[in-house]
C-alpha cells in the first residue's frame, strides 16, 4: 500500500455491475461492505490501480466505463476520467481522495475471495443493500444504486 503523504492518499474505488448486480466485499479490517478498490501506487495510474485492485480482490477482469478524451500524444496519455470524485476521512491526521470508476466483467462473473482482505465477497441486487449485516453506509449505497441503474442501462 504506498503512502504519498502522511496527511493524504489518492485511492480508486471500483463499483462492477453484472447482470443487474454490484460486487461488494466485507473488509476485515474496517468491518464494513464496501466496493473493492485500495491505494494508487506510486508507480501507476489510476485506470492502472483499478485494474489491479479488481483482479487482485475479486479474480475478475474488467472494463472500466466512461470516457478518454482522444488526446493521446507523445508523452501524454488520456485516461478514462473516473464517474464520481471525493475526499474522506480516514483518521483524525489522515485522507483520501477517491477516484469512483463504474466497471463491468470482461469475461466471467466467477469471483475468488481475498481471504485476506475480506471475510465475503457477493454479487448484490439494490434491494439486498438493505439487507447487508453490518449496514452499509448512505453513500455507499447511493454510489451502488447509481452504478447499476446507469450500467444496467448500456448495450
Amino acid at each position: 500500500m504506498a503512502h504519498i503523504h502522511e496527511k493524504i492518499d489518492f485511492t480508486v474505488a471500483i463499483f462492477i455491475v453484472h447482470a443487474g448486480k454490484i460486487l461488494l466485499i466485507h473488509h476485515r479490517k474496517l468491518d464494513k461492505w464496501l466496493p473493492l478498490g485500495g491505494h494508487i501506487e506510486l508507480d501507476e495510474d489510476p485506470e492502472q490501480a483499478a485494474l489491479r485492485e479488481a483482479k487482485e480482490e475479486s479474480g475478475l477482469d474488467v472494463e472500466l466505463l466512461g470516457e478518454r478524451p482522444p488526446t493521446t500524444s507523445p508523452g501524454t496519455r488520456a485516461l478514462i476520467a473516473p464517474r464520481f470524485l471525493d475526499i474522506h476521512r480516514i483518521s483524525d491526521t489522515h485522507e483520501h481522495i477517491g477516484m469512483i470508476y463504474w466497471a463491468r466483467p470482461t469475461n466471467s462473473a466467477a469471483v475468488k475471495l481475498a481471504m485476506a482482505e475480506h471475510h465475503d465477497i457477493r454479487w448484490c441486487s439494490v434491494e439486498d443493500l438493505e439487507r447487508l449485516s453490518p449496514p452499509m453506509t448512505d453513500a455507499v449505497k447511493w454510489y451502488c444504486r447509481q452504478a447499476i441503474e446507469e450500467i444496467s442501462r448500456q448495450p
